[in-house]
């Protein structure tokens, strides 16, 4: 009896998680990538509006094999992106971006895979505050980026920057989207000169610094409770694009001089905590789970190819065209 009842509540406990976090019929998640000479999806010389720091072809990089690499899924195939089939899905409606670098990263390459396939088409880009709008008139379409890289708010204060880990004001523009997706990670991580805070603020509580993973995890029930009061799953649709993971000589090898792809590495912490959040949530929420395949491609970093001068190693962002439009492949695959 006592077996039973312990069988029916690990089989209670797995569906009610499984319900946080919509699977499809397939875990495009693992894989492995594969050589395919199809690809690219588009040259970064067809994206007249692509950020220098991500082209790495115009910076000088001398291979081109970053590019030559599909995803391929264990048991199933992840759909190759459809920019037809896409405008279709989003046709008049608004997406949103919100994170950091890394969510404007997959932005640059999202535009770019829609520019190169409908080139005649007019378009508008601007930028004001901190928010990039692309429009296709045409589609009534608009792919918007907000610069939030912790989605809880950082105030000015007579003592200096805080952080306020149950704080969200900026939401206030989440709200008009029919869909979003949202990024944090990359910065929780960063101290001294990079720290954009002098102090954290968590209830009443105020330090000047705390265990960053345990900071992030708070942050994340802040954004996670807000979208349970605040979101209607059947107007927006609200994804999460994972943790994009460094290769900078933390947790994993530098990029430095690496060509090829490499196997799969050790969970990321940050995706672990991610995870723990979204399946606690009331509200389903798709998680666009790239931690795993962008680990193995420590080839598609820029490297020393941001700048033309080659100065700086960067093992954070990705060169475009490369790993953020399987990204986008993904982001097709799970929109509604």
């Amino acid at each position: 009896m006592k077996t039973c009842v312990f069988t029916l509540i690990i089989l209670f406990l797995f569906s009610f998680s499984e319900a946080r976090i919509p699977r499809t019929e397939c875990d495009f998640s693992r894989g492995n990538w594969i050589r395919d000479d199809s690809y690219p999806l588009y040259l970064s010389s067809q994206c007249p509006f692509i950020l220098s720091e991500f082209d790495c072809e115009k910076n000088g990089r001398p291979d081109n094999d970053y590019t030559k690499y599909r995803w391929q899924p264990d048991g199933c195939d992840l759909p190759r992106f459809d920019a037809h089939g896409f405008m279709k899905k989003l046709g008049g409606k608004k997406l949103i971006f919100v994170g950091d670098s890394l969510s404007s990263n997959q932005w640059q390459s999202l535009t770019c895979l829609l520019h190169v396939a409908f080139p005649r088409e007019n378009y508008t880009l601007r930028t004001l505050n901190g928010l990039s709008t692309f429009t296709f008139p045409e589609f009534e379409v608009s792919l918007l980026f907000l610069r939030n890289a912790f989605l809880v708010d950082i105030v000015e204060e007579r003592t200096g920057r805080v952080l306020m880990l149950d704080s969200i004001s900026s939401s206030r523009i989440w709200g008009e989207m029919d869909v979003i997706i949202f990024d944090s990670w990359h910065w929780w991580l960063h101290t001294g000169r990079k720290q954009p805070w002098e102090w954290v603020v968590d209830g009443k509580t105020i330090v000047r610094d705390m265990d960053r993973l345990v900071a992030y995890e708070k942050a994340l029930k802040t954004w996670s409770n807000w979208i349970d009061l605040n979101v209607d799953p059947t107007k927006t649709q609200v994804l999460f694009q994972g943790v994009s993971p460094d290769h900078d000589g933390g947790l994993w090898e530098t990029c430095a001089g690496k060509w090829r792809p490499k196997g799969p590495g050790s969970p990321h912490p940050g995706e672990v905590i991610l995870e723990r959040v979204l399946t606690a949530m009331n509200k389903s929420v798709h998680l666009l789970n790239i931690t795993t395949l962008s680990l193995m491609r420590i080839d598609g970093h820029p490297s020393f190819y941001g700048t033309r001068s080659h100065r700086g190693l960067d093992c954070t962002h990705w060169c475009l065209s490369g790993v953020p439009d399987t990204w986008n492949e993904y982001l097709y695959a799970l929109l509604d």
